[in-house]
């Protein structure tokens, strides 16, 4: 969600999402994939900057809660089998 403020100086926050594209007419009117159009103070930069912000930070969270991968430092491989069975049979073996 970001959070802009329609031109009469109310807070509003949108899903940016949901937006579909964003015009200056001279005031910005930013219309979601549904139709709506708001009218906000910001501009069109503003708005801009303020999706990129808000995917950055849900980017970053993402990271923090995903759960360790072979290619991040620090983890280790799945095993293909359990300690106590027999190996995939998709197994290669070095000769």
């Amino acid at each position: 969600m970001i959070s802009l403020t329609r031109l009469t100086g109310e807070p509003i926050a949108l899903n940016h999402e949901l937006i579909e594209y964003v015009e200056e007419t001279p005031d910005t009117v930013l219309t979601c994939v549904n139709g709506t159009k708001h009218l906000v103070r910001e501009s069109l930069d503003d708005v801009i900057e303020r999706v990129r912000q808000d995917r950055a930070l849900s980017l970053a969270r993402s990271r923090q809660l995903a759960p360790d991968t072979p290619d991040q430092p620090g983890t280790r491989p799945h095993a293909l089998h359990d300690a106590d069975g027999p190996p995939d049979r998709h197994t290669v073996h070095p000769a």
